[in-house]
């Protein structure tokens, strides 16, 4: 018998180059990292796989933190992010607040002090496990090299099943340093945790007998539909029984904003239309949603009279701020297939028999044509930002590019017209931070989109508040040439807090004003700021150059500012003041 060679010993590494290694083992492509001290060892390993990883270099650790974000969102890929400790970690908090409000699949790595100062108070330490515990999905302090393979392994499993979620890799400097040889074939560790769930027939077969009790159903949708990839069932489900469907800010894009059954957005700034119907459903489909007050309003008023059907992955969001009478614990896409097959079947052919709600969609109808969503009319030749937002919108739509466009927003007022005014018919085109509601998140998730989709277009609509928080990222657009666009609504206020004001406060300005003085020029100069940058930038004052310099920022084969002068007086309606109901919207 012929000897065999001896096998090999298989060599060591050090933990930064397992922890690089395992981001390409999961899939890896981009990461928006910060260096620092604690960091160090990570970063030499990254330029060593530049040809397999690409590392964006970002200008404060939120920005890569969003830009994280922006990729993640559009992708439903896990986002990553990295910075040192101390501060660098710490600027990571409200991105990891963000992520979990809004679940988004996100890792989070920092680097931490050594093992041997832990607890001392050493340079640049903070306890971020400690800190971010709350806040994220699943938390990591990583004390031994060995534990590195799993730990990865553990982190992108959480991140993205079940309902997804961050999760931060705290990693120590000299977990970092030292030599071990990995094991890539270890097991997971991770007792309780089952994210799969598929609801049975018996837990579905109560929703269409409800249904077949109803005369005004109706679809409530958020971004659980979204996350799930449901879109696809949503429609048919949708369209076999002639539903009306109402979304959420994060629903937006779940279901074709230009079919006929699309009420648009509901909740505090959603249509007319879609708010009165939820009040006058006899039954409501909660589709991947949490009850949010944004939505509710008055919980106890909230679809008083109507029965609730809630199907979420998550359980502990199933009768937590609303009772259901029919809850459904599992995976929304698998529940809208069975659904939708149980619905072929002959004891259910009178469901999709159609026509089965005439009063209702007529009454529908009715309310449309009585109440809706319209650019408000002015005789002089200001842009108002409804318009301008509109008029984004027609320009795309006419020159064929609407599919290929990804809008992202800062928060405030040009949010939520956003929401209003730009129609979404596809899943993962629209970018928002809805739970928290993060001033600044706008330009670097943009960025995060761009990244993740370079031939599409990724315009960040922003107000002057929010864009100054992370205007910096602006010299990252320039270095790695991110073709980010941003139409910058401004109005010289943080526009959101000045509504409430003018309402609710006398119009009593409380350092809303964020000009340097009422008969000054518009501060700061926003296109100067931009060019200093080496980022081509305009200005635009009048309706009559809107068009053209809007086609100027789309046809910009760079990252590009438009700076939109918007006169401040302007509110976002309808509007259910918070807490309140249907019957207190202000829609004028």
């Amino acid at each position: 018998m012929a000897e065999t060679s001896p096998k090999a010993p298989a060599a060591e590494m050090s933990g930064a180059d397992i922890l690089v290694q395992s981001l390409i083992r999961h899939g890896v492509e981009v990461v928006f990292a910060y260096p620092g001290g604690a960091s160090m060892p990570i970063h030499q390993s990254l330029t060593k796989v530049t040809d397999q990883l690409r590392t964006i270099l970002p200008r404060h650790e939120q920005g890569g933190g969003f830009m994280a974000h922006g990729y993640a969102r559009t992708t439903g890929k896990v986002g990553v992010c990295m910075s040192t400790s101390g501060p660098g970690a710490t600027n990571f908090v409200t991105i990891l607040a963000d992520a979990k409000m809004d679940s988004v699949p996100l890792i989070a790595i920092t680097g931490q002090v050594p093992t041997n100062v832990l607890g001392n108070d050493a340079f640049q330490e903070t306890p971020m496990v400690e800190i971010c515990r709350g806040i994220t999905k699943h938390h990591y302090l990583v004390t031994r090299t060995e534990d590195l393979t799993r730990i990865m392994k553990e982190a992108f499993h959480i991140a993205t099943t079940g309902r997804p979620g961050p999760v931060i890799i705290d990693v120590c400097k000299d977990v970092q340093v030292k030599k071990v040889v990995p094991d890539w074939d270890v097991a997971m560790n991770l007792p309780g945790y089952k994210p799969y769930r598929r609801a049975g027939r018996k837990e579905l077969e109560p929703i269409l007998a409800a249904l077949r009790a109803s005369k005004r159903p109706m679809l409530y949708v958020g971004g659980g539909a979204i996350h799930s990839g449901a879109a696809e069932e949503l429609r048919k489900f949708a369209d076999r029984l002639g539903i009306p469907v109402a979304m959420t800010l994060h629903g937006l894009g779940a279901f074709p904003a230009d079919h006929y059954l699309s009420l648009h957005m509901l909740g505090m700034h959603g249509t007319v239309t879609s708010n009165y119907a939820v009040n006058d459903a006899d039954l409501l489909f909660a589709f991947g949603v949490r009850f949010d007050d944004r939505v509710t309003g008055k919980l106890s008023e909230f679809c008083k009279h109507g029965k609730i059907v809630h199907i979420d992955i998550d359980n502990s969001e199933i009768h937590k701020n609303k009772h259901a009478q029919i809850p459904v614990h599992g995976d929304l896409k698998t529940a809208l297939a069975d659904l939708n097959a149980m619905l072929t079947e002959d004891t259910y052919a009178d469901l999709v028999s159609g026509g089965r709600y005439p009063d209702w969609l007529r009454q529908i109808d009715e309310w449309r044509e009585a109440e809706p969503m319209k650019v408000p009319e002015r005789h002089d030749d200001l842009i108002i930002p409804q318009y301008a937002i509109r008029r984004l919108y027609e320009l795309l739509k006419e020159r064929g590019q609407l599919d290929d466009t990804i809008i992202s927003t800062g928060v405030g007022q040009h949010q939520m017209w956003s929401a209003q005014f730009f129609q979404f018919n596809q899943p993962r085109h629209w970018v928002t931070s809805g739970g928290l509601g993060t001033m600044g998140f706008g330009l670097p998730a943009a960025m995060g989109a761009k990244v993740a989709h370079p031939k599409k277009i990724c315009i960040d609509i922003d107000g002057d508040g929010s864009f100054l928080m992370n205007i910096q990222e602006l010299a990252c657009c320039h270095t790695e040439k991110i073709g980010a666009k941003v139409m910058l609504l401004n109005n010289q206020h943080l526009g959101m807090v000045m509504q409430w004001e003018d309402r609710f406060f006398n119009s009593n300005r409380g350092q809303t004003y964020l000009g340097a003085g009422h008969d000054e020029e518009p501060y700061p100069n926003f296109a100067q700021i931009a060019k200093g940058f080496g980022i081509p930038a305009r200005t635009v004052s009048s309706r009559k150059e809107l068009d053209e310099a809007l086609i100027e920022m789309i046809e910009s084969e760079s990252a590009f500012v438009l700076d939109v002068l918007v006169p401040h007086q302007e509110h976002v309606l309808p509007m259910i003041p918070s807490g309140m109901t249907v019957k207190d919207m202000i829609k004028a």
